[in-house]
Parts: C-alpha cells; structure tokens; sequence
C-alpha cells in the first residue's frame, strides 16, 4: 500500500477543486457527474470520498476557489482607482469573455443554478466568495461612505453578470456584441460616476 504525504493529499484536493471549477463553469453544476469531475482531476471515483463528504461540499469548494482565482487574477492586479474598474469592466464585458466562460466569472456561469441550491453551504461559499470581489471594486471607488461604495460595486457586478449571461445566451451573435457594447458604455458610466472623470 503507497502512503501519500499530507502535502501530497492537500494537493490533489486542490487539483480536485480546480479541475471542477472549470468544468462547472463549461457544463453547470447539474451537469457535471462526480465521474466526470474526477476524471478530470485523473482519478478514479473512489478517490473522490477521501477529499470531500459529498458533491456539495466540492461545489462549495469550487465556488470558492473559483472566485478566490477572480479576485486574485482580475481584481487585485487591476490598476487602482477608475483606471482598475475600467480594466476590469472591460475584460468582462468583452467577446473573448463571452465565448470562453471556462476561463472566466463563476458569477456569469453558475449564478442560476446557485440560487436554485439548497444547500446553505454553497450559497454561503458564494456570498463569502463574491464579497470580497464586491470590496476589491469598491476599493476603487471613491464615494463619501464605503457602505454605499459596496452596494454600488454589488451593482456592478449584477450589471456586467446579467449582460454577460444574456450575450452568452442569445444566438444572434450581432445582437449579443451589440449588448457587450451597451453594456459595457452602461458600465462605464457608473464607474465614472462613482469614481469621478
């Protein structure tokens, strides 16, 4: 029998998580089999019970995960101030976004089916997870109280999710690029209105 270091195991898991958050985002949550979910991650299904107690607790880690790569990779390293929401907004709110939603927002790509959960832990993970990218926006605005700066970057997010996931949705690829642009000038404009020009 191998016996495998803590290290060793703590890296699977997190390869088990990765590997799920992108097929989440490709295929939904409902759509994606544990079976399928490890043999991603290049496991066998009976490995999957040594990481975690069920699917939901791996969804949860996955959401998790999923928005902790988004702050880290888009938030945080986006200039600061107006000039970093306009990064931000942009990259969102761009074809190569909508076409390619394994490498993007959890947010565009699960948001229905993690409202219809009903597993708190999920949601938990969600909410705790978008909060911290709803304060790295708001971090960049400049409005007299923080309180309001979270409410209107939560705003923003719901804004460019909701364009995102309609322009994903329609076939009319004209009409959807039309809608990333109107998106993205309705987008600017709040950010220049809670960052000043």
């Amino acid at each position: 029998m191998v016996r495998y270091t803590k290290d060793h195991k703590q890296e699977t898991k997190q390869r088990i998580i990765a590997t799920a958050g992108r097929r989440f985002k490709r295929d939904g949550i409902d759509g994606s089999g544990v079976a399928t979910l490890m043999k991603d991650a290049g496991l066998t299904n009976g490995a999957f019970y040594a990481h975690f107690d069920s699917k939901d607790s791996l969804v949860a880690s996955a959401i998790a995960g999923e928005l902790d790569t988004l702050q880290a990779n888009l938030v945080a390293q986006a200039a600061p101030g107006a000039a970093g929401l306009e990064q931000i907004v942009r990259w969102y709110l761009s074809p190569d976004h909508r076409d390619n939603p394994v490498d993007g927002c959890p947010n565009a790509a699960l948001l229905d089916e993690i409202a219809r959960s009903n597993n708190d832990t999920v949601r938990q993970a969600y909410t705790d997870g978008v909060l911290v990218v709803i304060d790295g926006l708001a971090a960049r605005m400049t409005p007299e109280n923080p309180a309001s700066a979270r409410i209107k970057a939560l705003s923003l997010l719901g804004l460019m999710a909701g364009t995102l996931q309609l322009a994903r949705a329609l076939t009319d690829r004209k009409l959807s690029d039309n809608l990333l642009e109107q998106g993205l000038r309705n987008a600017l404009a709040l950010v220049e209105a809670e960052t000043g020009p």
